[in-house]
């Protein structure tokens, strides 16, 4: 990269706070780096980092590549909405409808404004369903994140969900029960291979005056991270998982609701899901949130 210029991005998304919600690195000016440079970059400010670089065909507008610490993702929610927060505030990209592309495809981003900020919605095909994994799988995981058989909601099976990466969903049948997972991170990485499942999902349904939402906490140590602030791609599958298992009416096709996470790592966020769906079918999934830039620093390279 020599006499290269890239403009770095320490964003906070899923909330308008800095220091809360799900931190990610957004990098402008990408397209001269590497695969090597990119991981380099990524492995040293240790977070999730999103690559922003021009479209390479018609079919989309903007192209996106997401690395963890680790190795390349195909696809990263809460990234996906620092880039465009970025992207609109600091080069004054105007509000409306992109297609972004990612390793997982194409998605639809919308950027509005609301209350004095901007919003950043994404939509996309839904996850794919995979299997409930078996009896004795189901113990190992339930051992190793520190929950017995008897705090799992009854109608809550233990089913991987596939978008880009993979996650296993695990239901509580309370909120309080989320603060007494005691996870074992080593045993939880070893058993990704044999559930099928990069990452760990926990989640309790709420309701407050009357309206359903959900609080949750994910846990990915097999990618080098062990709890994940404020996930949006695992919110949209826990979307089409409450719809699937009839945990969730749809009203009119549609079901909205929303998802709180980051609460047990002081970084609390707020995910908004919203999936339209035919009867217990999903056909579509949107994620929306709020971002907050914190820093803005020059890399030369």
């Amino acid at each position: 990269m020599p006499n290269r210029h890239c403009r770095l991005f320490h964003v906070d998304a899923f909330t308008r706070t800095r220091f809360t919600g799900n931190p990610a690195i957004v990098v402008l000016d990408a397209d001269n780096l590497t695969d090597e440079q990119m991981q380099t970059i990524a492995t040293e400010v240790n977070g999730e980092t999103a690559f922003v670089l021009e479209a390479e065909s018609g079919d989309h507008d903007l192209h996106v590549r997401f690395f963890t610490p680790r190795h390349e993702v195909p696809f990263v929610g809460h990234a996906t909405v620092a880039a465009h927060y970025v992207r609109a505030k600091a080069d004054g990209k105007p509000v409306g409808k992109l297609r972004q592309r990612t390793g997982a495809g194409i998605v639809e981003i919308e950027v509005t404004e609301a209350d004095g900020d901007l919003r950043i919605a994404i939509t996309q095909n839904p996850p794919s369903l995979g299997p409930v994994i078996p009896e004795h799988h189901r113990r190992q995981v339930l051992n190793a994140l520190g929950i017995s058989s008897p705090s799992l909601h009854v109608d809550c099976p233990l089913q991987v969900l596939t978008k880009g990466g993979s996650r296993l969903l695990v239901g509580l049948k309370s909120n309080e029960l989320l603060g007494a997972i005691k996870p074992d991170f080593e045993e939880l990485a070893r058993l990704t291979s044999h559930v099928g499942a990069e990452g760990y999902f926990v989640f309790a349904m709420v309701e407050q005056n009357g309206v359903i939402g959900t609080e949750s906490r994910m846990f990915v140590p097999a990618l080098g991270i062990r709890e994940d602030a404020v996930s949006g791609n695992a919110h949209g599958m826990l979307g089409v998982y409450l719809v699937n298992h009839g945990l969730l009416a749809p009203k009119d096709g549609r079901v909205v609701f929303q998802g709180r996470q980051g609460m047990w790592m002081r970084r609390p966020g707020m995910v908004q899901v919203e999936v339209e769906s035919t009867g217990k079918v999903a056909q579509s999934v949107r994620i929306v949130g709020d971002a907050v830039i914190v820093y803005e620093a020059d890399i030369q390279a």
